[in-house]
């Protein structure tokens, strides 16, 4: 069956062993009914899984072209990042590395879902490793920087796969994900691990398996959803879902990695984007999406308290401006 026929009911989880990356038709059989029926409106805004289409031209699939060259077609490589016949390598296990790897093409769907397959390993033991992966679809591409081995102050969406906590207060367990939403006015705080200016974040432990590790994330109508499948057992679990997120079209996909004094191997296997096929109003028909400015409709604190951006981050007295109570 083609790729496209294939079925990820979004939060039922399951994944089609064999398959790595995609989705498995209908709903797991530990689905409860009462869940689905409770759901209603929320199920009702989630495209039909027979409506996704593998939109190669924004993916990498083995078997790569142009290994061994600096170049290969549709995506654009650069500082330690390394084509093999099996994985693209951003970092080798070595301190002080970073590369990236960036997709030639805009990317002008307004719903899509991307499945990523990675592997985080190498010799350092517990707390002796890092830094870790970013998943980028931003404005910018091919500008090397501190956030991961790409750049900061970026405009678009992060996703960070970190391994590695640099605030030795923090409560959160690594390895952690989290994700960041950026108009070009904040800066990551590698200090605080990106705490101020996360929306919402999990733990995942996906470093040295043995065996293989994705991620999905899926953007449609304003609602952002990273899901893990780690454990090898063929199914998604939740990781993040959030509301209120504003993305526009003509970004770039990527992916990037850095190592300080502490290193990892990181390793891309293939990046997979889906289109959704999803109804949107007139009125949204209408909207130059490339003129959007990335934004979050409501942002969560760390400490628990909320600020709602205008349009973006917004300054509020008593609270760090755009980022959370102080």
């Amino acid at each position: 069956m083609a790729a496209e026929g294939w079925i990820w009911r979004w939060g039922w989880g399951w994944r089609c062993p064999g398959r790595p990356g995609l989705p498995c038709p209908g709903p797991g059989p530990t689905t409860p009914l009462l869940l689905l029926l409770l759901l209603g409106r929320v199920a009702a805004d989630i495209t039909d899984g027979n409506s996704e289409h593998l939109k190669r031209e924004h993916s990498l699939i083995k078997p790569y072209q142009g290994v061994g060259s600096s170049s290969m077609p549709l995506w654009d490589f650069q500082g330690s990042t390394i084509l093999t016949s099996q994985y693209v390598r951003l970092t080798p296990d070595e301190r002080s590395k970073e590369g990236s790897i960036w997709n030639h093409q805009p990317c002008f769907l307004k719903d899509w879902e991307m499945h990523v397959h990675f592997r985080v390993h190498g010799a350092g033991k517990k707390n002796l490793h890092g830094d870790g992966i970013a998943l980028w679809y931003t404005r910018d591409r091919l500008v090397s920087g501190p956030v991961f081995g790409s750049k900061d102050n970026f405009h678009g969406l992060a996703i960070f796969l970190d391994t590695y906590p640099n605030d030795e207060s923090t409560e959160r367990v690594f390895p952690y994900i989290s994700v960041m939403v950026n108009n070009g006015s904040l800066s990551y705080d590698h200090s605080k691990d990106g705490r101020w200016t996360e929306l919402a974040g999990c733990t995942a432990d996906f470093r040295n398996r043995d065996h293989d590790t994705f991620l999905a994330v899926r953007y449609s109508r304003g609602r952002l959803t990273v899901m893990t499948d780690l454990e090898d057992k063929n199914e998604w679990k939740n990781c993040i879902d959030i509301t209120g997120v504003r993305l526009p079209t003509g970004y770039y996909f990527g992916a990037s990695a850095g190592t300080g004094d502490l290193s990892d191997n990181h390793d891309i296997i293939s990046l997979k984007l889906f289109q959704l096929m999803v109804e949107h109003t007139p009125d949204e028909e209408n909207i130059d999406w490339t003129k959007i400015e990335p934004s979050v409709s409501l942002l969560k604190s760390p400490k628990g308290g909320c600020v709602r951006p205008l349009p973006v981050w917004a300054w509020v007295p008593g609270v760090r401006p755009g980022l959370g109570h102080s």
